[in-house]
């Protein structure tokens, strides 16, 4: 037993976002591995755009720019970007992303602790609804670029060649599943061994397992609780299992969308986002659950590539109302009988 006084030790935000950053870095280096170093450039481009954005609100509000430029959450948010757009987008694209991310997301509502929807998402909506062609283009399977030439082509010192980039593999079933007069099944689409793994996209499933691996690290540093990944993930398989169950030929088992598009990295780095999301333990489950199944359900009958983002922009705007009608009760008070 451990005796009194039990003093807690403050949070440190700079800390706690540099876990955040390490616990990336497994999937950074698999995704880097799979695509090439344009990933790395993308992170640099982020990150510098970010902090500069960053230094600049703070100056023009007349607010200290060492403290909050360190603390390291315009970073988190750089990396999630960057991780979430095309790698081989063009550089202003990422800089866009970035800068509607720090400055409109984020300092215009008060800054770090009081945005109420994820910066990082923002930027992935408002630039796949401008831009949906580019935010659409992702490396082709099996495309060997050397550094220099993918730092052509995001710097638009090549021209893009459209053989350069495909949709990705949870885009591309999607796509083939909705074409008229097209009636291959879902077996029949994962047959093709160039474009499909083990169990999800060939190559992506080893960078899904690489995020799972970075949020067991921030559960077991206790960064983030377990609700909101568990639910997520137990969200997104029900109505996965359920529409699967009903027709296997037409929509991919649980275990394909589970490492598929960014549904674990949405789970343990994006969803979990203290601020923006739930902050009681029901309210959590809640709140994860529901941006599960909303990403399943946009991902396969939406229009967009994936769902994740604005499945968890959904939820942000819940967020409030459910936190109010899970409140834990006050200690000491009894539950008045109906």
């Amino acid at each position: 037993m451990v005796t009194s006084p039990h003093v807690l030790k403050p949070v440190s935000i700079t800390r706690v976002m540099g876990q955040v950053c390490l616990a990336l870095l497994p999937g950074i280096a698999v995704y880097s591995w799979l695509i090439g170093p344009a990933l790395l450039l993308q992170l640099g481009i982020a990150s510098l755009t970010a902090l500069a954005a960053e230094a600049l609100l703070l100056k023009l509000r007349g607010k200290p720019v060492s403290p909050f430029l360190m603390d390291g959450s315009a970073l988190v948010t750089a990396w999630l970007i960057a991780l979430t757009f095309p790698p081989l987008s063009p550089w202003w694209l990422t800089a866009t992303g970035v800068l509607f991310a720090i400055v409109i997301a984020k300092q215009l509502y008060g800054g770090l602790g009081q945005n109420p929807f994820n910066p990082a998402m923002v930027a992935f909506a408002a630039c796949i609804v401008a831009f949906p062609a580019l935010m659409s283009q992702w490396p082709a399977q099996g495309l060997s670029l050397s550094f220099g030439q993918q730092l052509e082509v995001v710097f638009g010192l090549a021209p893009r060649i459209d053989a350069l980039t495909a949709a990705t593999p949870l885009d591309a079933m999607k796509t083939a599943l909705k074409m008229d007069g097209v009636h291959a099944s879902v077996q029949e689409l994962l047959a093709n061994q160039t474009l499909y793994g083990t169990f999800a996209g060939r190559g992506w499933e080893w960078v899904t397992s690489a995020y799972l691996l970075g949020g067991l690290f921030l559960l077991w540093r206790r960064v983030i609780t377990w609700h909101v990944p568990v639910a997520f993930v137990l969200g997104l398989l029900l109505i996965s299992g359920l529409c699967w169950s009903l027709d296997p030929a037409r929509y991919a088992d649980p275990l394909f969308h589970l490492f598929s598009g960014g549904a674990m990295l949405g789970a343990f780095f994006i969803a979990t986002d203290p601020v923006s999301g739930c902050t009681t333990p029901r309210g959590k489950l809640i709140f994860g659950f529901g941006a599960g199944a909303l990403a399943y359900l946009i991902r396969v009958f939406g229009a967009f590539p994936d769902g994740i983002a604005f499945a968890v922009l959904i939820m942000n705007l819940c967020a409030p109302l459910i936190d109010l009608f899970c409140q834990p009760a006050v200690f000491g008070k009894k539950k008045e009988a109906p």
